[in-house]
C-alpha cells in the first residue's frame, strides 16, 4: 500500500487531510511540525510528503532540505495564496519540493473539499513517480552540458547518450531502434555547477526567434535554470506555461527576470514582446499570440474555459504561436502531469517549427513529455541540462552548437 505521510501544524488539516488520503487507500501517518516530519520521513519511509510551510520548531522549508538529503520523497507543499507565501513555496521547489497547492483562503470559490480532491489526484501521481528522477532533474538543471557529444538536428537522426548524475548513467527512454527524435545527451559528467552560465551562441542564429515552453509538475526549478543558460545572443522573444495559480507566476516571473539575461514579467493583455523578452502566462488566464509584426509579437489574454482543466494551458498559446508567429519558432515541453501541450507541439512542428520534450530520465512526472513525444511530432528529447542546448541548437547554423 502506498504510504503518505501529511505534514501540518493544523490538527483541522491534518484530520482533514489525512481523512482524506485514507478513504482513497492510502496508508497515512501525520505529523505536527517539521521535526517530527523529518523524523517520521525516516521511520515510516513514505512515498509522498504533503509539506505545510509554516510551522514551529522546524517550517516546511527545511524540512523539505534535510528529507531530500536524507531521504529522498516526493514532497507535495501546501501553501497559503500569499506574496510571502508564494515567496516561500518558491524556495521549497528550490530545495527540493516537487509540487505545490495552494491552500483556499476563503476569498474565492475554492473550499476544503476542493483542495482534499486536488491532493488526492496529485498524490495519485507522485506515488507513481521515480524519486530518482527528482533528483536527477535538479541535478541535471544545475550542470553544463557536454558540447562534444551534443547532437540536435532538426531532422530524426538519433543518437544514444546517457545523462550522468552522481556517477550513475541514465539511458533515454527511446527506441533506437526505428527512425524517431534525436537524443542530446547531456548534462556534465563529472563537475556540476551552481550558477549555469549562458550557452555560447557560435555560427548563424535565426532572426528574433519565438519559443514557447511549457511545463507543470516540477516546472519552476527547471525552467529558472534553463533560464540561466538561455543566451541573450539568441535574442529571442520567450512566452512561458507554467500550470500555477495567481499570484505564484507573478513570482516566478520576478525570479526569472533575476536569474536570466532577459526581461521577464508575467504577461499582459495587449502586451508588446520584443527580441530579448519573455512573458509568463498569468494564473487563470489563457496566453494567447495575437499578431506578429515584424520582429514584435502582440500578446492577449483569455479567461474563458479551462483546456484539460487548467488555466493557462500549454495548447492554447502553441497553437496561437503556430497560427501567427512569422519568425522562426521552437516548442519545449518539460515536466508535469497529463497530457496539456501534446497537441500544441503537433501545430508547431506542422507549421514548420522545432520541437522539444524534456527527457523521462531528468522528469519528476514524465506525462506532458510522454504524451508530446508519442505524437511523433517531437524533434529532440532532452535532459533537463540539455534543454537551453537544444533550443541553440535548433535556432543556429554552421557552428559549434550545430552538430
Amino acid at each position: 500500500m502506498t504510504r503518505v505521510l501529511v505534514v501540518d501544524d493544523s490538527q483541522f488539516m491534518r484530520t482533514v487531510i489525512g481523512n482524506a488520503l485514507t478513504g482513497a487507500g492510502y496508508e497515512v501517518e501525520t505529523a505536527a511540525n517539521g521535526s517530527e516530519g523529518v523524523e517520521l520521513a525516516d521511520t515510516f519511509d513514505p512515498d509522498v510528503v504533503t509539506m505545510d510551510v509554516e510551522m514551529p520548531e522546524m517550517d516546511g522549508i527545511d524540512a523539505v532540505e534535510r528529507i531530500m538529503a536524507t531521504n529522498p520523497t516526493a514532497i507535495l507543499m501546501l501553501s497559503v495564496h500569499t506574496e510571502r507565501g508564494a515567496e516561500a513555496t518558491f524556495d521549497a521547489l528550490e530545495r527540493g519540493a516537487v509540487d505545490f497547492l495552494h491552500k483556499p483562503d476563503g476569498t474565492g470559490s475554492r473550499n476544503i473539499a476542493h483542495l482534499t480532491d486536488e491532493v488526492i489526484e496529485t498524490v495519485d501521481d507522485l506515488a507513481e513517480a521515480d524519486v530518482s528522477s527528482v533528483a536527477l532533474a535538479r541535478a541535471s538543471a544545475t550542470a553544463y552540458t557536454t558540447g562534444a557529444d551534443r547532437v540536435s538536428s532538426p531532422g530524426h537522426t538519433t543518437t544514444t547518450g546517457s545523462a550522468v548524475a552522481g556517477g550513475s548513467d541514465v539511458q533515454s527512454n527511446v527506441d533506437h531502434s526505428a527512425p524517431g527524435p534525436s537524443v542530446t545527451p547531456g548534462i556534465g559528467s563529472d563537475v556540476e555547477h551552481d550558477e549555469p552560465a549562458p550557452i555560447a551562441v557560435d555560427g548563424e542564429r535565426a532572426a528574433a526567434p519565438t519559443i514557447v515552453i511549457g511545463a507543470s509538475t516540477g516546472g519552476p526549478k527547471i525552467i529558472e535554470r534553463l533560464f540561466e543558460r538561455l543566451p541573450a545572443d539568441l535574442e529571442a522573444k520567450v512566452l512561458v506555461v507554467q500550470h500555477m495559480p495567481p499570484g505564484f507566476t507573478t513570482r516566478l516571473a520576478e525570479r526569472l527576470d533575476d536569474r536570466s539575461a532577459y526581461d521577464v514579467t508575467e504577461a499582459t493583455d495587449r502586451q508588446r514582446l520584443e527580441p530579448g523578452e519573455a512573458a509568463v502566462a498569468p494564473g487563470d488566464f489563457h496566453l494567447e499570440v495575437v499578431s506578429n509584426l515584424g520582429e514584435t509579437l502582440r500578446l492577449g489574454l483569455d479567461d474563458g474555459e479551462r483546456v484539460h482543466g487548467v488555466r493557462p494551458a500549454i495548447d492554447v498559446t502553441m497553437h496561437s504561436a503556430a497560427e501567427r508567429v512569422s519568425d522562426a519558432l521552437c516548442g519545449v515541453v518539460l515536466t508535469g502531469m497529463g497530457h496539456d501541450g501534446a497537441a500544441g507541439i503537433e501545430a508547431i512542428k506542422a507549421a514548420g517549427g522545432h520541437t522539444i520534450a524534456q527527457d523521462e530520465a531528468t522528469s519528476p512526472v514524465f506525462g506532458i513529455p510522454c504524451q508530446a513525444i508519442e505524437t511523433g511530432d517531437v524533434d529532440t528529447v532532452a535532459p533537463a541540462g540539455g534543454v537551453a542546448d537544444a533550443i541553440v541548437d535548433a535556432f543556429t547554423t554552421d557552428g559549434e552548437n550545430d552538430d
